[in-house]
């Protein structure tokens, strides 16, 4: 049975929940070398390779064989939430979306970044752009960057043919809503 499932579980300190349950490290191999997947976990009995500490298997071929690979990550943003009250107030907030036009705002904000060429040609201006463009920017998609929002919102969720790396609806939209929070944490944080 292969096993079509993606889950990632974002933490301010992942290393908190590792300490409470028992997992085995998900292995990562590439045409270089074999590591420790950067952020999957197994809790599952997955066959374990003793002498790395790490699922004996890459996270591919664990996945065509029915075992499940959840990452835990490690996201920063969420260090400066106080509580819950001020994450709701955070997320209700509307981000300031013009503000993407700053270079030295956009330099602050988590997954985007880097991409400010990009963000000043594209302008997303909601959440479901914003996740459009997190999906533009991964190697799959890059080839829309430039098209009409509409041209675009008929290609961007559609798997590419070959194993280029894209980026499924369900997390551009997760990943969309973590950088509108962050938008509106550095904003009020301005003096």
């Amino acid at each position: 049975m292969i096993m079509d499932a993606d889950v990632d579980i974002d933490f301010a300190d992942r290393s908190k929940i590792l300490e409470l349950i028992k997992y085995v490290p998900a292995r990562q191999e590439s045409n270089i070398e074999s590591k420790h997947h950067n952020s999957g976990v197994y809790v599952s009995d997955v066959p374990l390779d003793p002498q790395h500490g790490c699922a004996s298997i890459d996270y591919k071929e664990a996945e065509n064989r029915g075992y499940f690979k959840i990452d835990f990550l490690n996201v920063s943003v969420y260090r400066h939430i106080n509580d819950a009250k001020h994450y709701d107030m955070l997320l209700k907030q509307d981000p300031p979306w013009d503000m993407l036009l700053n270079k030295s705002f956009t330099s602050q904000i988590v997954h985007i970044s880097n991409h400010y060429g990009s963000l000043i040609q594209m302008k997303p201006d909601s959440i479901p752009r914003m996740a459009m463009f997190l999906a533009m920017i991964r190697p799959g998609k890059k080839h829309l960057i430039g098209k009409s929002w509409k041209e675009i919102s008929e290609e961007i969720w559609v798997k590419p043919d070959g194993d280029e790396y894209y980026f499924k609806q369900s997390h551009s939209l997760s990943y969309a809503l973590l950088v509108a929070l962050h938008m509106n944490i550095v904003f009020n944080q301005r003096p």
